[in-house]
């Protein structure tokens, strides 16, 4: 079992930038994937950005390719997605999701691929 903790959500002009981080609990954090998902209010959860368990891979949405970084602490249990250059379209209630993959160095961008999932941050860019 693993309990996801997000934050550092809230509110940014356009063009600047958030961090936002989501803490882990258990034990065995390094086997798992991390991705980040969002939900923007009528629209479906998609994809934003991922990491395999060791964050030697990682994976962007094209919506934020070159614009947000995802990276993780393995030793604190932590994974980040540094946001920059935002925009008024980034407005949405943002996930962070965990899945166990024993030794396979992947990631996912699929949300049924995750099994745990926090209890999400809202991010508000106005426009």
């Amino acid at each position: 079992q693993v309990q996801l903790v997000e934050s550092g959500g809230g509110l940014v002009q356009a063009g600047g930038s958030l961090r936002l981080s989501c803490a882990a609990s258990g034990r065995t954090f390094g086997s798992y994937a991390m991705g980040w998902f969002r939900q923007a209010p009528g629209k479906e959860r998609e994809f934003v950005a991922a990491i395999s368990r060791s964050g030697g891979i990682t994976g962007y949405s094209d919506s934020v390719k070159g614009r947000f970084t995802i990276s993780r602490d393995n030793a604190k249990n932590t994974v980040t997605l540094q946001m920059n250059s935002l925009e008024p379209e980034d407005t949405a209630i943002y996930y962070c999701a965990a899945r166990d993959t024993g030794n396979s160095e992947s990631y996912y961008s699929a949300s049924g691929r995750y099994r745990y999932w926090g209890q999400g941050t809202q991010v508000t860019v106005p426009s």
